[in-house]
């Protein structure tokens, strides 16, 4: 096994949280209606929780994603080449990750997370299914450009970014996003005909079938969602009372995304950090947006974002794709 413990970039404050969760967290109550960034729903719990409601029955797109990854080894093999450093933006899935590395024949895999723990314990069980493949998990918030470790320098770079995630931002931090992965990559550093990113953003269809995958029968995206809550209390000194928040999800068909908020079921008063909040019988916070695609959306937000695509594939059912997409190359004008 070649893994290292890894890199620690989060910034914590002298009580060892971390200073963005508690500013984002602070700012988003503060806010009319409350906002929280879906991004913090992963500490540990909430990995391993997540992880869990890729294996319910309505949540497809880990099975429609593991389809496409399954099936197109070799086109990914002939179009990414051998001896890439992968290098995931998210702890690598014990499913989908390790058919990828298989396919491509990677010199080097880098993980990237801000739930350390669960970093590593995804790397180290990577690191054992791929004995000799170098593996160095970064803790990092890969929402910002991220220096990635020495020994991936001279290597070309390929960013996979599985799952739709991507679809958790609205458009404009999306775009930031895909900016900072080009930075990441070296892209911006005159590597832009090297770096590559592998994309997976989920499509639009039915709205029973959406909200269903949002809200299963057996209320593991519900746990997952007021796990942070349970977070902010025990991180933040919180008090917000946990049953008194209910899971909704909705489908916004004018911003083609599915809306998750934590909905008060009555009048409640609560502090975070010391500082009181309030929320009335009905008042939510929003918690998370799945922002669903079609070809030419997904192909506009990836070339704002500096990507040219060059592939895209969807599994039998055409509910989810994948797109493979080359860094572009700057330039002042069309």
């Amino acid at each position: 096994m070649t893994t290292e413990k890894g890199i620690a970039l989060v910034e914590r404050d002298e009580d060892g949280v971390d200073k963005a969760f508690r500013q984002d967290v602070l700012a988003g109550l503060r806010q009319q209606p409350k906002a929280i960034p879906a991004r913090w729903f992963y500490d540990e719990e909430g990995s391993r929780l997540f992880e869990k409601i890729t294996q319910v029955e309505e949540y497809y797109p880990t099975r429609a994603e593991t389809e496409i990854l399954t099936a197109r080894g070799a086109e990914f093999a002939k179009l990414i080449g051998p001896g890439r450093a992968v290098v995931e933006f998210g702890s690598g899935s014990s499913v989908k990750t390790p058919l990828l590395l298989e396919a491509i024949a990677p010199a080097a895999y880098v993980p990237l997370d801000i739930s350390g723990d669960f970093l590593r314990e995804s790397a180290a069980g990577l690191a054992q299914k791929f004995p000799g493949l170098p593996v160095h998990p970064v803790e990092a918030d890969f929402m910002r450009r991220v220096t990635l470790p020495e020994a991936v320098e001279p290597l070309a770079r390929l960013g996979f970014f599985p799952g739709s995630t991507i679809g958790n931002m609205v458009p404009r931090t999306a775009v930031d996003l895909l900016r900072s992965m080009r930075a990441t990559l070296g892209a911006d550093e005159g590597e832009g005909d090297n770096a590559m990113l592998l994309i997976g953003m989920d499509l639009v269809k039915d709205r029973k079938v959406l909200e269903a995958a949002y809200d299963d029968a057996d209320g593991v995206t519900g746990a997952f969602n007021k796990n942070l809550v349970t977070r902010i209390n025990r991180e933040l000194d919180g008090t917000v009372p946990v049953d008194a928040l209910e899971h909704d999800a909705v489908w916004n068909d004018r911003l083609a995304r599915i809306e998750m908020h934590l909905t008060a079921t009555r009048d409640i008063d609560f502090a975070v950090s010391g500082e009181s909040f309030a929320m009335k019988q009905g008042d939510s916070i929003h918690t998370e947006n799945s922002h669903k695609f079609t070809r030419r959306s997904a192909n506009m937000l990836l070339l704002a974002g500096g990507w040219t695509p060059v592939k895209r594939w969807t599994d039998g059912a055409k509910r989810f794709s994948l797109i493979l997409a080359r860094a572009t190359e700057q330039r002042e004008a069309p």
